[in-house]
């Protein structure tokens, strides 16, 4: 089992691990390949027995999908890499300079890991033992709840902690699809593209799709996107003849939420709604499925059977709404805990570990 160096006296520190889905390394197929097999074989995302699911996995579906994807990839891939990953670097960087804030004399460390790919959960799980944290707040960056995103968050987490000799005090988020603030921020980031590019005839609000098997098992999911849209709607005013809800992104040949995002769109493009908007609340940072699948595949085929108009509005980001929001569900998640033990009381420690024996230092 790893172990790690004690340091008697030492200040015990709070730690937010920030996770999302992850990307690839690079967008070519080799590293596609890579992402698709870590993240394909996780029995959170495709619930098959793995004697039945590997050999079609590796017989099939890597041996065709990664060129694809890749294509998919370079189309969005920037100077700075992969959009995903950069904007939660932005992300992270931002929330840690405001939680610094909240909890001053250096009492809290943030860190990003990635569910698939790199930085690593386990390696981000690493930064934060060696940083001296004692308490564990993590926060997976999916609004709605799912097994197959939040749930297998956890799993990764309890497997690299599984591993640790001291385990952390651990609390753990697994949604804020109804959060005020982050309604709010939606609602803002609407009104401020409509005040750029005028008001559309329908709002598509897009989610990630889910297998509905899924959802018949019992996961929450299809409910928490259906609230999201409704209090999104309620803060804009809207009537149910302006604004839709679908998802996108499905794969494999079982039936999937419905209705289906792009069916929905060519449904509309040919029933003669010419201006469309489509806002994705379900992503907190813009990545392949907003940029490449709604902004560019679905953006075409709405313009070219019928539609005039389509416009995408942006994940939030690491806006300054979206950053205060997150800043909240955190603190509000931290509350609670211990303070930080001041300097005169980890002298103090260290001075009778002293006098019973110990080294300044035992593991």
């Amino acid at each position: 089992m790893t172990q790690a160096i004690h340091v008697h006296g030492s200040q015990d520190r709070t730690g937010v691990l920030l996770t999302n889905l992850g990307t690839p390394d690079a967008p070519d197929t080799q590293a596609v390949r890579r992402y698709l097999a870590e993240f394909l074989s996780d029995t959170r995302v495709i619930e098959l027995s793995p004697w039945l699911w590997q050999p079609i996995l590796h017989g099939i579906i890597l041996r065709t999908r990664p060129r694809k994807s890749a294509a998919a990839y370079r189309r969005i891939w920037t100077d700075a890499g992969s959009p995903l990953l950069s904007i939660s670097k932005q992300q992270a960087g931002r929330i840690d300079a405001a939680l610094t804030r909240l909890l001053p004399d250096d009492a809290i460390v943030t860190a990003l890991g990635m569910r698939y790919g790199t930085p690593s959960i386990t390696s981000a799980l690493a930064f934060l033992r060696a940083a001296g944290v004692r308490r564990l707040l993590v926060f997976p960056l999916y609004p709605q709840y799912s097994a197959a995103t939040t749930g297998s968050t956890f799993d990764a987490v309890a497997d690299a902690l599984g591993n640790w000799r001291w385990v952390p005090e651990l609390r753990f988020i697994n949604h804020y699809h109804d959060d005020s603030a982050y309604v709010d921020a939606l609602a803002e980031s609407v009104r401020r593209h409509q005040a750029q590019h005028g008001a559309p005839d329908r709002l598509l609000i897009s989610f990630h799709g889910l297998p509905r098997h899924y959802f018949l098992a019992g996961d929450p999911y299809f409910c928490h996107c259906q609230k999201t849209a409704r209090l999104l709607a309620e803060r804009l005013g809207l009537h149910t003849d302006q604004y839709a809800v679908s998802f996108q992104s499905r794969f494999g040949p079982r039936e999937w939420l419905q209705p289906y995002t792009d069916k929905l769109l060519l449904q509309w493009a040919k029933g003669g709604i010419e201006n469309v908007q489509v806002i994705c609340p379900g992503f907190s940072a813009d990545c392949l499925e907003t940029l490449e699948e709604i902004n560019m595949l679905n953006r075409e085929q709405f313009l070219e059977h019928g539609g005039r108009q389509f416009s995408y509005i942006p994940a939030l980001n690491d806006s300054p709404a979206h950053v205060e929001a997150l800043t909240g569900i955190i603190g509000r998640h931290l509350s609670g805990w211990d303070h930080p033990a001041n300097a005169g009381q980890l002298e103090a420690t260290s001075r009778r570990a002293g006098e019973m024996g110990a080294s300044p230092q035992d593991s």
